[in-house]
């Protein structure tokens, strides 16, 4: 069952706005069984543009219903529906927002035919409701009001339920109230991570690395993070599309892996903070430092070469890390060594490595 609706406003600052005019049509995948449609008296002036664009003035509005008044209305009409609209997030957050005021936590599954349209109708010059509805053959009167845009989005979507012959598309864009959708998508890619220690990386929609973590059980953390509540957290959760991961098998690798990459990607969510250097030299000036690599017979390898950090890698075989010639064609140097060198002598001064091999 579906709620198909569209919402007048007085307009004016985000989330300050009042509802003017509602129309609110259930719809059963074929036919309207019910309907309620009104103006509504938001009890604050209605700005001058919206007046222009949809005719309703505050004369109009003197003696219709408050919201509060009409409100009981709206949730049993609602009720074990999908709310259907073109642009659904901006109606159903003015609902959302005006029975807030009255201590009402209003939630419903949503379906914006906006987005369904540009899956099933393509290459639309607008995807506006005028144009498209035009576009389409869909007669439309009272353009900007909320019964005629209303009923102008139930015969788009009567088209769209039709073209949509399996209901795949549908069902991926509904957004349930629940959130079931995210915590899908949220197990999904917890069931890809690994139990293991290291960095990962968390990717929006357009493959751009957001935030950094770092852990001794990745699939742990990123659970963890997945959990939070923080206002950042919140926010990498909603922009979180995939999470990509790099195994590092020991403490050392994996701090020298998450500064280095804070350094050159510079993520939008992860803290910034600087390092201070330590300038001094090593106590020796060529040496490698041999720690547990990532498997079982892998060994982790640090190259120093004259005081500076020449890279890292893991190695499996005693005569890669016994030729140096072989060696460097197997390691992957450090961007900047500098970071690199201040994280090596600060770990060293208070952590045992698994070897030193001095050269």
């Amino acid at each position: 069952m579906y709620a198909i609706l569209d919402i007048e406003t007085t307009g004016g600052k985000f989330n300050e706005e009042g509802i003017t005019e509602i129309a609110i049509y259930k719809f059963d995948g074929k036919d309207v069984v019910d309907q309620f449609i009104s103006l509504i008296n938001p009890e604050k002036e209605i700005q001058e543009f919206v007046v222009k664009l949809t005719g309703i003035n505050n004369k109009m509005l003197t003696n219709a219903p408050k919201f509060y008044e009409v409100a009981k209305r709206i949730v049993e009409i609602t009720k074990d529906c999908i709310l259907v609209a073109h642009n659904t997030s901006f109606d159903y957050r003015i609902l959302r927002t005006e029975f807030s005021r009255l201590g009402f936590d209003f939630n419903r599954d949503t379906l914006c035919t906006v987005e369904l349209s540009k899956q099933l109708i393509l290459d639309e010059p607008s995807y506006s409701l005028g144009k498209l509805v035009k576009s389409l053959g869909i007669p439309m009167t009272e353009r900007h009001r909320a019964n005629g845009d209303a009923l102008a989005t139930v015969q788009l979507f009567k088209l769209l339920l039709q073209k949509d012959v399996q209901k795949n598309i549908l069902q991926k864009t509904i957004i349930y109230a629940d959130n079931r959708t995210e915590i899908q998508k949220f197990q999904t890619i917890l069931e890809g991570l690994p139990i293991c220690q290291g960095v990962f990386y968390v990717h929006d929609a357009t493959g751009n690395i957001i935030y950094i973590g770092r852990a001794i059980n990745i699939k742990a953390e990123v659970n963890k993070l997945f959990t939070k509540e923080t206002t950042r957290a919140v926010k990498i959760q909603g922009r979180t599309a995939s999470i990509s991961f790099n195994k590092t098998g020991n403490n050392l690798f994996t701090k020298l892996k998450y500064e280095s990459e804070l350094e050159s990607l510079v993520p939008k969510y992860n803290f910034k903070k600087s390092i201070k250097l330590i300038q001094e030299d090593f106590n020796n000036s060529d040496f490698l430092i041999v720690e547990k690599g990532r498997e079982l017979g892998e060994n982790a390898i640090i190259l120093v070469e004259n005081n500076k950090v020449y890279g890292y890698g893991y190695t499996n075989l005693a005569y890669q890390e016994n030729k140096l010639h072989i060696l460097k064609k197997v390691l992957t140097p450090f961007q900047n060594t500098e970071i690199s060198k201040t994280i090596i002598k600060n770990y060293l001064k208070k952590n045992n490595v698994q070897k030193i091999i001095r050269l």
